[in-house]
């Protein structure tokens, strides 16, 4: 299985990291997918990726760390996307959740980081949080071919995860689908295996019976039985399915 989406260069990971490590290639997992944030996650981002060769590298600019300095930031990104290996530009999108202040630099930063990736033949990977109607607006004005990528920590409704589809996006399902009251799995009941991918988000959104605590990649086996059964198929069949699907992204 691949974690398609998890920030384990944290500090919440400093002790215990190749127990941890260990953790999730005794669940299967053998591939992470790390994010970047902003300038100041590059450094131990790559440092990461370099010594375990498992976990792979994206750039960009969260947009929760879109201030005034955006355009100095995506320099820098632009310039490790030239000079190094990555496998998506991510994390990028829209949060409407905890600021509003930089709305207008948010949509800025997001296109300019769109057309960068189309421009590298790179898949996106997209944060959208209390913004589908923005984000939807802005992709569907870059939309083409040349678009791709995965719809991170999906928790839309069905009409919107039909539109993301529509978009040549895959659905990054993680420990949401677990939460009694979320109504997710409602929605992924009624979509397509290879449609989605798994992801954590750790160390964020641990899903049941870790909820409210530590994430972390080897709670992706979970994601990935309540997947199953919600679409009522073997366990066999959600590994196989999502990580080819995360590979055709990843690899492409």
């Amino acid at each position: 299985m691949i974690d398609t989406h998890s920030h384990i260069y944290l500090d919440e990971f400093k002790e215990g990291f190749d127990d941890m490590l260990a953790r999730a290639k005794e669940q299967g997992i053998d591939e992470i997918y790390l994010p970047n944030i902003d300038v100041k996650s590059i450094r131990n981002l790559k440092e990461l990726a370099a010594n375990y060769p498992q976990c792979k590298p994206m750039m960009g600019l969260h947009p929760g760390s879109v201030k005034e300095d955006y355009q100095e930031q995506l320099a820098v990104m632009f310039e490790e996307l030239k000079n190094n290996k990555y496998y998506a530009v991510g994390e990028i999108g829209m949060d409407m959740y905890w600021d509003k202040t930089f709305v207008e630099e948010q949509r800025k930063a997001f296109a300019i980081q769109i057309e960068k990736a189309k421009e590298m033949g790179l898949p996106i990977v997209i944060h959208c949080r209390e913004a589908f109607d923005e984000v939807f607006e802005i992709l569907e004005a870059y939309h083409d071919d040349k678009l791709f990528g995965i719809f991170h920590c999906f928790t839309g409704n069905l009409e919107q995860a039909h539109r993301a589809l529509s978009l040549n996006m895959k659905l990054g399902i993680g420990g949401v689908v677990t939460f009694k009251n979320a109504g997710l799995d409602k929605v992924v009941e009624k979509l397509n295996i290879h449609d989605l991918v798994l992801e954590t988000d750790a160390p964020y959104l641990a899903p049941t019976p870790h909820r409210g605590k530590r994430n972390e990649p080897a709670y992706a086996a979970l994601v990935a039985l309540r997947v199953a059964s919600l679409l009522n198929i073997p366990l066999t069949e959600v590994d196989k399915v999502t990580t080819a699907n995360a590979k055709a992204i990843f690899e492409k």
